[in-house]
């Protein structure tokens, strides 16, 4: 049973920073693109960054890019979003996702989600 578990949400200032962690287990880690998404109340779910399996290349959305940081340890089985100079728009509930391609398309997994607030 594949599971990915976020931690290290929470509320924080602007300005602030918070580090999310996502543990997965059931799965070959090290064979999947991982990515954080955020979801906004109101809003659509949209990617935040992504780390490939194989070089470890990265992505960001516009709005994060030089605050965020997306990093992997496949020995630990744990991707990771330092998340810096956070502001009010921040605020969502943050997921984590593993996908890989399949036999047809790509298989994707969820986590249940951690939530940021970003407020003073």
């Amino acid at each position: 049973q594949v599971q990915l578990v976020e931690s290290g949400g929470g509320l924080v200032q602007p300005g602030g920073s918070l580090r999310l962690s996502c543990a997965a287990s059931g799965l070959t880690f090290s064979t999947y693109d991982m990515s954080w998404y955020r979801q906004a109340p109101g809003n659509e779910r949209e990617l935040v960054a992504r780390i490939s399996s194989l070089t470890g290349s990265t992505n960001y959305a516009d709005s994060v890019k030089g605050r965020f940081t997306i990093s992997r340890d496949n020995a630990k089985n744990t991707v990771y979003l330092q998340m810096n100079s956070l502001k009010p728009e921040d605020t969502a509930e943050y997921y984590c996702s593993a996908d890989r391609r399949a036999v047809i398309g790509r298989t994707v997994y969820w986590g249940q989600g951690t939530q940021v607030t970003v407020s003073s």
